[in-house]
This record gives structure tokens, C-alpha cells and sequence, in this order.
């Protein structure tokens, strides 16, 4: 029952308790929700300072002038290729503004398998350039210093017939850079060698700085797989690097890299392209497989370089557009042309001698 005005004057030291009980109580709710309060904003104001600060980072890296249309194309459902490329600027000494590209991956991306396929080409692939004034073939890896990364790719995208909207690459002293910013990588080397004042045994955890990532990348000649083992090798530093930038150790040094990225990378995928990318595809990056165009060694012109057999340009396009849910179509283009006309003329895929292949023109006249 409700006590009269009376009875409270009766009883003061029992109402003084009570109110001073009530307005701990009250006092303390205020204070929690204070906290409460300062939490959430300051871990809000945290995250948006992170996002701004990673958005305005990623715009730097956007390539406008290779633009191509992706509102709906990563909504999780469909599915997408882009070209991963390293180029050879930024380190050791070298300052082109666009070097060559020793690395060049399709990432084949396939939701419905929550699957990614990555297939390398080597370097030394005999490719026409597509996109320049008069005829001319050149190492795949030159496509990129010639004409930028939009002729990379309409080259790769001709040599086995898929298309190639998107890229992104990073420069060799981008990935020292940010593996320094990262406080390195520990990886288990495929093989045991030695490289640029750098020793590396197969199957022993080390820790690689940028310079050790760098040289343990680079090594070819005394790999027995050549170009394919390196491949490997910077498939594994780069894969290593990206779990360890985005953990959660890596957020003291946030700032510098995310400098190193907006420097050191370039892409025509603009942020919220990649936005979509993170959240609709996030189970695709639990299984993955590799493959890789198989060449034959030849000498064209005096200049080693990797042919590529019609049946292994057929091959990987087949799997590419397969993976893109496109119809198998035959590959005929220049590769396959000059492929036709050498082999006319003596040349054979199944030999173990090194040949040497011509170049022909499109009416098969001769050489060029």
C-alpha cells in the first residue's frame, strides 16, 4: 500500500535509504549506459575510420582508363575471371614505369562448386600482341610493358579464346614492402637452394622478411621445374602474405599497409566491386586447384621461348570456359596457325631436341 505523507514523516531514516538506494541505482544505470554508449561509438568510429581509410587507399589503386561495367556481376551467383598479374619494377635497382610481368595467373572464380581455379602461363609463352599497329609476336610476359594491362589481357583473353575483363597487379617492391609492413611471412620452401645471399631448405618453416620473399620468389634456373616451380613459389609468398595482411595483428600497421596497396597495386576492379567480391564469394576461397599452360621449349629468332600445342591451348580453354559456364569452343587463332604451318614444315612437339620455330604470315608465304 502507498504510504501517506504522514507515515514518511514518521519513518525519515527509512525514506532517506530508499532514495538514496534509488538514486545509486539511478546513477549507476546512467554511468553503464554511458559506457555502453562510448563503446559502441567508439568502436563504430573505429571501423568507419578503418573502412575510410581502406576505401580511400583502394581508390588509389583503381584504373579507370581499363573501366568495364560491374554493377549485378558479383552478386554471388555468377561467375568471373580476373588476371593476376607481378610485374618486375620496383626492385633491385629496376624503375620502368611498367615492367614485364614474370607472373601472370587467371583466377577462375565458381560459386556454384564455392571453388577457385588458378592457371599460370608462362613467361616465355609465344603470344601475338594484340592490340598493336602491325603483326608481331612476342613473349606473353612483354604484353604488359607494350600496351598496359588492357592489352595483357585481350592477349591472354585471345591465346585461348575467354574473356578477360579484369585484372590486378602489384609490383615487386609493393610485396617486399607490404611483407615488411606485415612483420613477415613463415613459409616451408618447396625445395632447398640458395639465392641472392638467401638459403632456403625444403620443408623447414622460415621466416622471410621482404628481401628473403623476394629472392625465395625469384630463383628459376636452378629449379628442375624452371618457370613452373617458381610459379609455384609465388603463388605460395603471395597466398601466405594475404592471410597474414588481413589478420588481426597485422591492424597496428594498418596505415602503412594500406599505403604500400595504394602505391604498389593497380586494378579495374573499383571498391565496391571488391566489397561485393569479400561478402558474396567468401566460401569460394576454401577450395581451389592450379593448373598451368604446358609449353615446348623452341628457339624463335635466336630467343628462347615456350610454344604452346594447339591441343594444350584447346585443353585449358576448354577448363576456363567451363568453369565460366561458357560452351567449349575450338581455339584458332594466330598460336594455332603458326602451330599448323611449323608442323607442316618439319616441326615436331614430340621431339626432346630444342627447334626452332618461325614465324609466318597470315597467308603462309614465308617468314616474317
Amino acid at each position: 500500500m502507498k504510504k501517506s505523507r504522514k507515515e514518511y514523516r514518521n519513518h525519515p531514516t527509512e525514506t532517506r535509504v530508499q532514495n538514496h538506494k534509488y538514486k545509486k541505482r539511478h546513477v549507476w544505470a546512467w554511468v553503464t549506459g554511458i559506457i555502453v554508449l562510448v563503446a559502441v561509438v567508439a568502436t563504430a568510429a573505429y571501423f568507419a575510420s578503418v573502412y575510410f581509410r581502406t576505401k580511400n587507399a583502394v581508390d588509389k589503386t583503381y584504373d579507370p582508363q581499363t573501366a568495364v561495367k560491374t554493377t549485378g556481376e558479383f552478386n554471388g551467383k555468377k561467375r568471373f575471371a580476373v588476371l593476376l598479374m607481378g610485374t618486375d619494377t620496383g626492385a633491385l635497382h629496376r624503375t620502368e614505369k611498367r615492367g614485364r610481368t614474370d607472373t601472370m595467373i587467371l583466377a577462375v572464380v565458381n560459386p556454384a562448386k564455392k571453388h577457385y581455379t588458378l592457371v599460370s602461363i608462362p613467361r616465355d609463352t609465344m603470344a601475338q600482341m594484340v592490340g598493336t599497329d602491325e603483326f608481331g609476336v612476342e613473349k606473353i610476359n612483354a604484353a604488359y610493358e607494350i600496351g598496359g594491362a588492357r592489352m595483357a589481357m585481350d592477349t591472354v583473353s585471345e591465346l585461348i579464346n575467354v574473356p578477360v575483363k579484369y585484372y590486378a597487379v602489384v609490383n615487386m617492391g609493393g610485396i617486399m614492402k607490404m611483407i615488411r609492413y606485415v612483420g613477415g611471412i613463415n613459409i616451408r620452401p618447396t625445395l632447398s637452394f640458395e639465392y641472392g645471399g638467401y638459403v632456403f631448405k625444403k620443408g623447414k618453416l622460415t621466416h622471410m622478411g621482404g628481401a628473403g620473399a623476394l629472392a625465395y620468389s625469384r630463383m628459376r634456373y636452378d629449379d628442375p621445374r624452371g618457370d613452373y616451380g617458381r610459379q609455384e613459389r609465388q603463388r605460395q609468398v603471395i597466398t601466405t602474405l594475404i592471410r597474414k595482411a588481413v589478420s588481426i595483428s597485422s591492424l597496428s600497421n594498418l596505415d602503412s599497409i594500406l599505403t604500400s596497396v595504394s602505391n604498389n597495386v593497380r586494378t579495374n576492379l573499383p571498391f565496391s566491386a571488391l566489397q561485393q567480391i569479400a561478402m558474396n564469394y567468401r566460401d569460394c576461397a576454401k577450395n581451389s586447384s592450379s593448373d598451368y599452360l604446358h609449353g615446348y621449349n623452341a628457339e624463335v629468332e635466336d630467343a628462347a621461348y615456350q610454344i604452346q600445342p594447339t591441343s594444350e591451348l584447346q585443353r585449358i580453354s576448354d577448363l576456363v570456359r567451363t568453369e565460366l559456364e561458357l560452351e567449349k569452343e575450338v581455339v584458332q587463332n594466330n598460336e594455332t596457325f603458326q602451330n599448323e604451318q611449323n608442323k607442316a614444315n618439319g616441326f615436331s612437339f614430340k621431339s626432346g631436341k630444342i627447334q626452332h620455330y618461325h614465324i609466318y604470315d597470315y597467308t603462309g608465304e614465308g617468314d616474317n
